[in-house]
């Protein structure tokens, strides 16, 4: 593994789960968030909409203007908004949540001097033309400047599905001729059956002339990766490769649900494009099954008597005083030692409404010590007198999405009018719940 990487490729390698009965199986999820966003508060609305707004800062000006790329990381600390490429590295996914990240921004505002749509359209076709690829499929980080990909980085297969997600968002939501040409060339120019690589399930990456042997084949946040790859237009895989991954089931408490030992945000990052609330395909409801997981996860933290409380809990893949970890539970997965990821609660705001919101409103408390320019800082541990000194894109991107989603549902509502991604949907079997 190249040691300069800030960021541990793990954090793609999730785990799988299989589905069990939910202890609040007979929940309709579609109503229950229909009816959280009613009651969110004056105050519940203002909190959402103030790290929305920074979120899309950093969206904006940790992006080269020239291309678009988005830079992986950046100092929380950063008072003037300055174009800050501490190691010139820049995130694919980082870049695809940035793209839905600025149609949030011109639908509510954020950035009412900026010319939102004339950046989108330079990233599109930077990426389009300029930016190396292997079949479609992006490396994982590159230099922010020149696109040229990290030494001994992968071309990833989840993280260009990231990406994707965010072109077809943008898509969806400017009625712009030149980016919706850009968007569907982007996506209709990736080879899918290249990274089944012969097998029936993807696999994790390419990278030095050979396929990653670990694959995508237990369920995680790679339903978004065989949603998109099941509905292109020009190179797709059977509608049957969705029936290859496997779907262990997890028991914590009163809690089963589809789960193996993965990070929180195993159960977020498909959710935060496509709409799986009030659907099911013959496996589970995986709306509901992010719920319970979210319901699980907390209760794990709450158990461990290390200092989380009703007020402080939610660990996920982040930084923290040892660097770049992967934790979570049920079961306990790393060093767990009473640090919070602000992005585990803000991630699953959809799932949890009030018990993840009472948690960002406790960390906001914290004032200036976890809360900039950009937000959240991505991790704090405020008994050890400790405040992560960055910010990443990927973790500002996943909050900034669900709170919108939990507010107003847009960036679904947006996404879901990719003809593909409800075409995708039909094939693999979802219907009403």
């Amino acid at each position: 593994m190249n040691t300069n990487v800030p960021r541990t490729l793990l954090t793609r390698r999730s785990a799988l789960q299989l589905l069990a009965a939910t202890a609040a199986a007979s929940a309709v999820p579609g109503a229950a968030l229909a009816q959280a966003r009613q009651r969110l508060s004056p105050v519940d609305d203002a909190l959402l909409d103030d790290m929305e707004r920074r979120a899309a800062l950093y969206f904006w000006e940790q992006a080269d203007p020239s291309n678009g790329q988005v830079l992986d990381r950046s100092s929380a600390d950063n008072a003037n908004g300055r174009f800050n490429p501490a190691g010139r590295l820049s995130s694919i996914a980082a870049t695809g949540f940035g793209l839905s990240a600025l149609c949030i921004a011109d639908r509510r505002g954020y950035l009412p001097l900026e010319p939102i749509a004339e950046r989108v359209r330079t990233t599109l076709e930077w990426h389009l033309n300029k930016l190396p690829h292997s079949h479609g499929f992006f490396w994982h980080f590159n230099d922010a400047h020149s696109g040229k990909p990290l030494g001994g980085i992968e071309v990833s297969s989840i993280d260009t599905a990231i990406f994707l997600c965010g072109v077809l968002t943008a898509r969806a939501y400017f009625k712009d001729g030149a980016i919706s040409d850009l968007a569907t060339k982007l996506y209709e120019r990736v080879e899918w059956p290249w990274m089944l690589n012969g097998g029936d399930t993807f696999s994790m990456g390419f990278r030095d002339g050979a396929f990653i042997n670990s694959r995508w084949d237990h369920y995680c946040e790679l339903m978004m990766l065989y949603l998109l790859a099941i509905g292109s237009p020009t190179h797709p895989v059977p509608a049957g490769a969705w029936d290859k991954f496997t779907r262990p089931g997890m028991k914590f408490q009163d809690f089963s649900y589809i789960a193996q030992p993965d990070p929180l945000f195993v159960h977020q990052y498909s959710h935060a494009w496509y709409d799986f609330r009030g659907q099911k395909d013959k496996y589970a409801d995986y709306f509901q099954n992010s719920v319970v997981a979210t319901q699980a996860h907390k209760a794990f933290c709450l158990s461990l008597n290390i200092g989380f409380t009703e007020d402080y809990w939610g660990v996920t893949a982040s930084d923290s005083q040892r660097g770049y970890v992967i934790w979570g539970g049920p079961p306990a997965l790393g060093h767990l030692d009473g640090t919070v990821a602000p992005c585990a609660t803000a991630g699953s705001l959809p799932f949890l409404p009030k018990d993840c919101l009472r948690v960002l409103h406790g960390l906001r408390t914290l004032g200036e010590r976890a809360y900039g320019r950009y937000g959240f800082r991505d991790a704090v541990h405020p008994a050890g007198n400790w405040y992560g000194p960055d910010v990443l894109g990927i973790d500002l991107g996943i909050s900034m999405l669900m709170a919108e989603n939990l507010r107003s549902g847009f960036v679904w509502s947006t996404f879901m009018r990719n003809a593909e991604a409800a075409k995708a949907m039909k094939m693999v079997g979802f219907a009403a719940s």
